[in-house]
């Protein structure tokens, strides 16, 4: 009785075990799916802010917002084409890891252009745009290699599967129509045994028939025994006698 009790306990704390796991498992997939949702609703509203800047302040502000939603646009393009391609290309893990360091920069100057947007002297942004121009170029122009160069591989190997497929296709419905295909030349059947190929004419040389097994034995039934031969142990046999 008390080693069923024992059982019964242990799988009481095993169910509550499991649930707990799974309890905490479903409450962090739910708080990923919040926290990725919270993250596309923030950039999604800075992304619109940055654009409507870009057209109500011209001037350095405005070419601050153009300069800052073009880098995010390339950035994050190039960081879901790299992810979306590394599941089913693993060459890809090098250029992914040098996208990482490609974003560091890239955050680095996002985090610069937001300060800016604050700076109240017109002329101290005037002087800085051309660095930052040319600090945004590079960096967008590095991204959009990366992602031109995964997209461009990516369809290389689909044209490759696409042609090795239609070739295959090709052979099997080849296969499939055999049918329209040429004859080929007739084939002959092999003489018969017992002919003479070598013969004028082209006559046949008839064969002595083969003995049938009822002829074999008719013939030995008719022809007489030959004389047995005799053997020392064997009697001799006794005259008949006369009266």
């Amino acid at each position: 009785m008390g080693t069923v009790i024992t059982v019964i306990a242990l799988l009481f704390l095993l169910f509550v075990v499991f649930g707990a796991y799974a309890t905490v498992k479903v409450i962090g997939a739910a708080k990923r799916g919040v926290d990725r949702t919270i993250s596309q609703a923030r950039r999604t509203v800075e992304d619109t802010t940055l654009r409507a800047k870009t057209f109500a302040q011209p001037g350095p502000q405005g070419e601050l917002a153009q300069l800052r939603l073009t880098l995010r646009t390339s950035m994050r393009a190039t960081q879901d084409a790299l992810h979306a391609g590394v599941a089913e290309d693993e060459s890809l893990k090098e250029s992914l890891s040098l996208f990482e360091r490609l974003s560091a920069h890239g955050h680095e100057l996002d985090a610069e252009l937001k300060r800016l947007e604050a700076e109240p002297d017109r002329d101290t942004l005037a002087t800085r745009l051309p660095g930052l121009r040319e600090r945004t170029r590079r960096i967008t122009q590095s991204a959009d290699s990366l992602r031109w160069a995964a997209r461009d591989r990516a369809h290389r190997f689909a044209g490759d599967d696409l042609d090795t497929l239609s070739a295959q296709i090709d052979v099997e419905a080849g296969a499939l129509r055999h049918w329209t295909k040429e004859p080929g030349p007739a084939t002959s059947w092999p003489d018969a045994p017992g002919t003479d190929t070598a013969g004028s004419g082209g006559r046949t040389r008839p064969t002595d028939p083969q003995p049938r097994p009822e002829d074999r034995s008719r013939r030995s039934a008719i022809t007489p025994p030959g004389q047995r031969p005799a053997y020392p142990w064997q009697k001799k046999p006794r005259p008949e006698s006369t009266t």
